[in-house]
């Protein structure tokens, strides 16, 4: 902390300097939501529809489905999870703004916050090697970006630079700036020698690594000469600013194009980013020393805005690297909306080298959509089986079927399933659709979306070991009707339990689809059913409230409790229709569940088995009609 607190003028003159949502921009694209407001993906908790609004004239922001609001310095403080002071401080810095402290004098840089300690080190550490690729020693390194096509303007651009090969020219530059060792060594630009802090990079070019706000957190460092024993890239360690699974080489730089265009374009190396933002690709960005993965796609769909017409490319080496890479990466395609697509360069060239072989069109017409993600990896995992025999044919669908039914938009799951059975080379079409269709209903099945088979025909509640406890999962789509009828029938048990009970007390958690609705039913059973607010009793809601596992389960009974009702009227009959219509799918589910197992059992199955299964889809069917025809007096 500095030596004193800031000065209250001072931190209004901050907030009313720095415009909440140029400070929001820099880590998310902002939408026109009307009103004068902005929307956009949350960047606190994981989501697919904008529900995080900004307004520029009240200076403040809201999340309606993670409840997170605040002003400028509240977002800050939360997102880049810094003091309140730091982030005056840092927000001061960006206005250009002198703080002033009370109960004490002030030193500029003396006992600052951690974090910014560590992202001045880093911007000094920058400049200093920024600086250093001029001397005669980095000649070595000038060869080496000048034969990859990379002039001084390219190097200035992007801030390469280059550490001397001698033990602690950085340290003690960094020392003489006032940074002490300790923060040296925890900032990973040094580490422990035998007589104290050196080097952590030597004779090596450097990539100053930027997050999203821009802010240098750490370095990408290639070896240049023989006698380096190092690996060929050396990247910053873990430090409290710097998480590899967290950062993407080249953000700073492409988020504005990539949010303008709804384009990513996702390369493996510092060079070949060079390569493309060169060639007029500047929405190139790449992993840093990591695999792709879920934290680097929360980075991008934020910045995408997951629309339907947004698209991911990647490019990776044509060897066998390069496509276990890209299998990697089709394992987090669904948690995208956008379309993916991979770009594989002719004789297996990365962008780099074909910039140098063929030019910036080369790179341009590389990145231009070719093949599909999923096609790729499909091939990929066909291409091990012999198609010839009727046993290639089966293994390659075992092994294929599953992941094309991981995809979640029904549409494209069975186009993809058509596509497959013509790589397969298997003429029933719609024998591999099925197959694809079961395996995805088994799937969600076992994620707890389908009621379990009980003695009476409706589904029985499951034990609260199985139960969710929290929501999870993305958000909900409230355009979905089995979403809002959930919905409906739990805000009726918390604000009128007596039109619902006791029906509503017999039924299952997994009778509700969604997980977060399926853990507030939870609660209301651990506080004693909905029976316990028959009479009105005020202290009902409390109970429930109580007996919620977590805040964020309460504060979903909260707004379920105080929401209003969609009824014109709100009586038994309007009740009645929720209960049954929650019922009546969960049935339902449970009907397709036990058709797939009468598929697979077949005409050679068990008899007795056989006919336990086709006399429980019997009595499922009379229940589920009965339902559509009697309405709640078939509960």
């Amino acid at each position: 902390m500095a030596g004193g607190r800031i000065n209250d003028d001072d931190v209004k003159a901050v907030r009313d300097a720095v415009p909440i949502d140029a400070v929001v921009s820099e880590y998310l694209q902002l939408r026109n939501a009307g009103g004068g407001n902005l929307k956009g993906l949350c960047p606190f908790h994981d989501e697919k529809s904008p529900s995080f609004q900004v307004s520029p004239s009240k200076g403040l922001f809201h999340c309606f489905g993670c409840q997170e609001g605040g002003d400028t310095i509240a977002f800050v403080m939360k997102i880049d999870h810094l003091s309140f002071s730091e982030t005056v401080e840092r927000l001061a810095a960006k206005a250009g703004i002198t703080l002033r402290y009370e109960e004490g004098g002030y030193t500029p840089g003396h006992q600052r916050g951690e974090r910014i300690r560590l992202i001045e080190a880093h911007k000094a550490a920058a400049q200093f090697y920024v600086e250093q690729l001029d001397s005669a020693e980095a000649e070595i390194g000038r060869k080496f970006l000048a034969e990859r096509g990379f002039d001084q303007a390219a190097a200035q651009h992007f801030a390469v630079g280059y550490s001397p090969a001698a033990w602690d020219h950085l340290t003690r530059y960094l020392r003489g700036k006032g940074f002490s060792d300790k923060e040296l060594i925890l900032s990973g630009l040094s580490q422990d020698g035998r007589r104290g802090p050196i080097d952590r990079f030597r004779g090596r070019l450097m990539w100053p690594i930027r997050d999203v706000g821009g802010d240098v957190v750490g370095f990408g460092a290639r070896k240049l000469r023989d006698d380096d024993n190092g690996p060929k890239y050396l990247n910053t360690p873990e430090t409290p600013i710097y998480k590899k699974s967290q950062v993407l080489y080249g953000i700073d730089l492409a988020k504005k194009d990539i949010a303008k265009s709804s384009r990513a374009v996702v390369v493996e190396g510092y060079t070949d980013v060079m390569a493309c933002h060169l060639a007029g690709v500047t929405t190139a960005i790449a992993t840093c020393g990591t695999a792709f993965g879920g934290d680097h796609i929360k980075i991008l769909r934020r910045l995408l805005m997951d629309n339907g017409s947004a698209r991911v490319i990647f490019t990776f080496d044509g060897d066998a690297a390069g496509q276990k890479a890209a299998l990697r990466a089709f394992e987090d395609d669904q948690k995208f909306a956008a379309e993916t697509y991979i770009a594989i360069a002719p004789d297996g060239m990365d962008p780099c080298e074909l910039r140098l072989a063929k030019g910036d069109e080369a790179v341009q017409e590389l990145v231009e959509p070719r093949t599909p993600l999923f096609e790729f990896a499909l091939r990929q995992i066909v291409g091990r089986y012999d198609l010839e025999t009727p046993a290639g044919r089966a293994a390659a669908l075992d092994e294929a079927a599953p992941i094309v039914a991981r995809i979640k938009n029904v549409a494209s799951q069975h186009e993809v399933a058509v596509q497959l059975a013509g790589m397969l080379g298997i003429l029933d079409t719609q024998f591999v659709v099925r197959r694809v269709a079961q395996l995805a209903r088994w799937a969600r099945d076992r994620g707890g979306r389908g009621p379990a088979p009980a003695n009476r025909p409706a589904p029985a509640p499951q034990a609260h070991a199985h139960a969710p406890t929290a929501p999870s999962g993305p958000a909900l789509n409230l355009r979905n009707p089995v979403h809002q009828t959930e919905r409906e029938l739990l805000k009726l048990a918390l604000q009128y339990p007596a039109l619902v009970s006791p029906a509503f007390d017999a039924y299952g958690v997994d009778e509700f689809t969604a997980p977060p609705y399926a853990a507030v039913r939870q609660t209301i059973a651990d506080a004693g059913g909905a029976e316990q607010g028959i009479d009105g009793s005020t202290d009902y809601l409390t109970r429930v409230r109580d007996a919620a596992p977590n805040d964020t389960v309460r504060a979903l009974v909260t707004e379920l409790a105080v929401e209003a009702i969609h009824g014109r009227v709100v009586d038994e009959t309007y009740a009645g229709m929720q209960l049954v219509a929650v019922r009546l799918r969960a049935v339902d589910r449970r009907i397709r569940d036990v058709q797939g197992t009468l598929t697979r059992l077949g005409a050679h199955g068990d008899p007795e088995r056989l006919a336990a299964v086709q006399n429980e889809l019997w009595v499922l069917q009379q229940y589920a009609q009965s339902l559509r025809n009697r309405g709640s007096e078939a509960l």
